[in-house]
């Protein structure tokens, strides 16, 4: 696909990030309803909300005076109570939602954010388990104890990357890389496929149980799983070159996907869904691999990195092409949707992530930045 198509969906996508927030006067959004796109939203941005704090700050890029930067600090307020929350995964949250800002434009203000969640995040390192435990106020569908693990904490690690090198703190350095081993030593099978969970003895750290809980079945491979593992190694990958063990777990990770995902590169909302090819597709865990392998080729250069460009670019098409609503053509919903995301198939859900044919704040928050790199607006290997 040319890049003049590149461009024309990040404008569609534009639209739709104005129209939701003039929408969500109140919080932050969660998922939208396929047949209208009106949004089911969380007060503190619950684990996603960040992803749209991080849209708009990609939008003020594109357009200031349409996308004020106000925009942007009026959201990441709505996540301010969540800094100091005892969960893995506002790592993700307040990345893409504060640390993004400082990145592209050395605001202050998220700056303050980014590292006050960030030090908390250090703070919950668990020297027995040799991680980050999930957290007793952890996002999930089931109790989670004080030793859980899963491949979705790595979302603590791009925080904790970025904060030492703020900071130039090697403590958390060794955080962030002590979580990253522990983390993919456990969830990483030996033929590169991923596992979700994990339970550990609290007193030696020695795995106890592995579970696939969001997923089709205990062992299957859910699609996100494999989406976190890589995109989290191949963000190390990009900001931490000096380490191999990273380059060599996300081409890994993200080569089982390319050899598994299906011909025309959407995923299965789990990969071994015996429904399949009736299951349900995930468009987001699909746009979590197309900004995995973006990263990945900034980290491996032109000539190493190039499959994977490639890859990102085709992946991004199947998505602008096949589920991204379209400007006018009697289409009554908003247009730039990113329609058929799935958070889970799984009965034990949370009510609000039940959503199993839907726009997700992050799976349209990664296709929009990958939209933002491969038309020039961002740098590869800047975010």
């Amino acid at each position: 696909m040319s890049r003049s198509n590149f461009i024309a969906a990040r404008e569609r996508m534009l639209a739709r990030i104005a129209q939701t927030r003039d929408a969500v006067a109140v919080g932050l959004p969660h998922w939208a309803s396929t047949e209208d796109g009106k949004w089911t939203s969380t007060p503190d941005g619950d684990w996603t909300g960040g992803a749209f704090v991080g849209e708009l700050w990609l939008a003020h890029l594109v357009d200031s005076g349409r996308f004020p930067r106000s925009d942007a600090h009026a959201a990441l307020a709505r996540m301010l109570p969540r800094t100091q929350r005892r969960t893995a995964f506002k790592g993700f949250g307040f990345y893409h939602g504060a640390a993004l800002g400082n990145i592209l434009f050395a605001d202050e203000a998220a700056r303050d954010a980014a590292l006050s969640a960030a030090r908390s995040l250090e703070q919950m390192f668990d020297p027995k388990l040799g991680l980050i435990p999930l957290g007793q106020d952890a996002e999930e569908a089931s109790a989670v104890g004080s030793a859980e693990s899963s491949i979705d904490s790595l979302q603590a690690t791009g925080l904790l990357y970025w904060a030492a090198d703020q900071l130039g703190g090697s403590h958390m350095e060794e955080v962030a890389n002590a979580h990253m081993r522990k983390v993919l030593k456990i969830h990483v099978r030996p033929d590169n496929s991923v596992i979700q969970s994990s339970t550990l003895d609290p007193k030696t750290g020695k795995v106890l149980r592995t579970h696939t809980h969001k997923g089709y079945s205990d062992v299957s491979t859910w699609g996100r799983a494999q989406g976190w593992a890589m995109l989290y190694t191949a963000h190390a990958a990009m900001v931490r070159p000096e380490e191999p063990l990273w380059r060599e777990y996300a081409a890994r990770v993200l080569d089982w996907w390319i050899d598994h995902v299906p011909t025309d590169l959407v995923a299965y909302w789990d990969f071994d869904d015996p429904a399949i090819p009736s299951a349900s597709r995930d468009t987001a865990a699909t746009a979590i691999a197309a900004a995995a392998s973006l990263r990945l080729a900034s980290a491996l250069g032109p000539t190493g990195g190039a499959k994977y460009r490639d890859f990102a670019e085709r992946t991004v098409t199947q998505l602008i092409s096949g589920y991204l609503t379209p400007i006018g053509s009697g289409d009554p919903r908003p247009p730039g949707m990113l329609t058929g995301g799935c958070f889970t198939r799984k009965a034990v859900a949370r009510d609000i992530d039940a959503a199993q044919d839907a726009e997700l704040i992050f799976g349209s928050y990664f296709l929009f930045e990958s939209l933002m790199i491969l038309t020039g607006l961002v740098t590869e290997g800047r975010i």
